[in-house]
């Protein structure tokens, strides 16, 4: 039983970390409208693996017969379908090469890196709405489940697998090529990877809904997908060295950021001797890369907030003039109604919570704020800051009701009740 379970734990392990490079190679062989096929064999491959390791044991290079069984299993469902038998030799040549080492992997690590850049750039085509782009990634590039998906964005696995449907349609409605593009459309196309690498790590980073604040395998995700592009020439671009950098440095927070208990706790709240260094000095080298020649992006000024919190010994030496000046210039880049609310939140801390109220009320697009429970939170410590705590009350009770976080509700209930207590003590 002990062995069964280890080796299950192990296949586990190695479909998360080895699945996404096997059916990148697997659909660079098969071509990128037999997607599908890729993964049915992967997965197979893994459910073999299940089924006779524990009996003959874990092989010495699991991840290479991993490879290889994968590949002699494509190479038969090829000589049973019609579909390939034109290209039959070219794709059993591809498959077979490097028989005689049956103990190696088939591919290099170069190819497999260029392999899953090239389903990243597929996964993130425009073509394909943002909320499938990341379902697609994380289904193809890290070997996340249906059901772990629908579990990460808080929907049903119907739903995502809907979602992973119509986006793989759109691949072959797009004849979207399974390459890693050059020149202007890298250009354009790094711009869309980016950004659903972004909505990864953000979705990770603070949950939209559910029981935790932060998913830290969706972080990670993000940061390696992340890293691997930045680690080829195609992607060794400064604004992804820029989003590689904002990821590392607020990842460095996690450990800080709940109590024992999962409770939120705010920066000034936050034990700053538990941020990982290491994780803040890689993103320091990263944000070094990211100035190279004259462009700057948002993530390159996101980041740099990221490092005013990352320097600052506490809460009190934050030099929140520089992240007031920052989030000036990125208001140039994006003058959503979020970004405002950050802003006013760096002009209460420089200016007062007078001031910041103002900002609050300036905000373009207010009415966009509506359902956004942070809206009402930031008011609410304004208010309180200012010791207007029935105010402060009725704003945190509206954030209350719109938290979708557990950690979050319980963080805004505190609030409430310290408000209520008070307002009571006043009267």
């Amino acid at each position: 039983m002990e062995a069964s379970t280890g080796v299950s734990q192990l296949v586990e392990h190695l479909f998360r970390h080895e699945s996404g490079k096997m059916v990148a190679t697997l659909t660079r062989i098969f071509g990128i409208e037999h997607l599908n096929l890729a993964e049915d064999v992967v997965q197979e491959t893994l459910s073999r693996a299940l089924q006779t390791w524990p009996y003959r044991g874990v092989p010495e290079n699991p991840s290479a017969w991993i490879m290889r069984a994968s590949r002699n299993l494509a190479l038969d469902v090829i000589r049973r379908q019609k579909t390939f038998r034109a290209k039959e030799a070219e794709i059993a040549r591809l498959i077979e090469r490097d028989v005689s080492a049956p103990e190696t992997a088939n591919f290099s690590e170069n190819e497999i890196a260029d392999d899953r850049l090239r389903m990243m750039f597929v996964c993130c085509h425009p073509v394909i709405p943002a909320e499938a782009q990341v379902a697609l990634a994380l289904k193809t590039l890290c070997g996340f489940s249906v059901m772990e998906i629908g579990r990460a964005f808080l929907t049903s696995e119907a739903a995502i697998a809907k979602r992973l449907t119509r986006a793989k349609q759109k691949i072959q409605e797009a004849r979207i090529p399974f390459e890693i593009p050059v020149g202007a459309e890298l250009a354009r196309r790094l711009d869309s990877v980016l950004q659903s690498l972004y909505l990864l790590f953000n979705e990770g980073y603070k949950a939209s809904s559910g029981e935790k604040l932060v998913r830290d395998e969706l972080c990670q995700e993000a940061i390696r997908l992340t890293e691997l592009l930045a680690n080829h020439p195609a992607g060794n671009q400064p604004e992804t060295h820029a989003l590689l950098a904002l990821m590392l440095l607020n990842a460095a927070r996690f450990a800080a950021r709940e109590d024992p208990h999962g409770n939120l706790l705010r920066l000034q709240e936050q034990d700053r001797t538990r941020w990982d260094q290491m994780t803040i000095a890689r993103g320091m080298s990263h944000l070094r890369e990211s100035a190279a020649g004259d462009g700057l992006s948002e993530y390159h000024l996101q980041a740099g907030i990221a490092v005013c919190h990352a320097m600052a010994i506490d809460y009190e030496s934050t030099d929140w003039e520089r992240i007031l000046s920052l989030y000036d210039r990125l208001m140039e880049f994006d003058d959503s109604p979020v970004v405002a609310l950050n802003r006013a939140v760096a002009v209460a801390n420089v200016h007062g919570p007078k001031a910041g109220l103002e900002a609050v009320r300036a905000i373009r697009g207010r009415e966009k704020l509506d359902a956004y429970h942070l809206f009402y939170s930031v008011i609410g410590e304004l208010e309180m800051r200012l010791n207007h705590h029935g105010a402060a009350a009725r704003e945190f009770r509206k954030a209350f009701e719109l938290a979708a976080t557990k950690s979050e509700r319980a963080f805004l209930l505190k609030r409430l009740q310290a408000c209520e207590e008070s307002q009571t003590t006043q009267q």
